[in-house]
């Protein structure tokens, strides 16, 4: 249940912060980067955070 969490949370910040990048440059592939990597960095920090 933990894990679902954690993931379900950085999943929402990797979409919003996607977003947010596709909003202001109107680019995706800058968009799909910033996403992945804003889910890659808030992984462990949820982890910790939440655990």
């Amino acid at each position: 249940m933990h894990a679902a969490v954690v993931f379900l949370s950085a999943s929402f910040v990797g979409v919003i912060m996607g977003g947010l990048v596709f909003l202001s440059e109107k680019s995706v592939p800058k968009a799909v980067a910033a996403g992945l990597g804003s889910f890659g960095l808030s992984v462990p920090v949820l982890h910790k955070l939440i655990g």
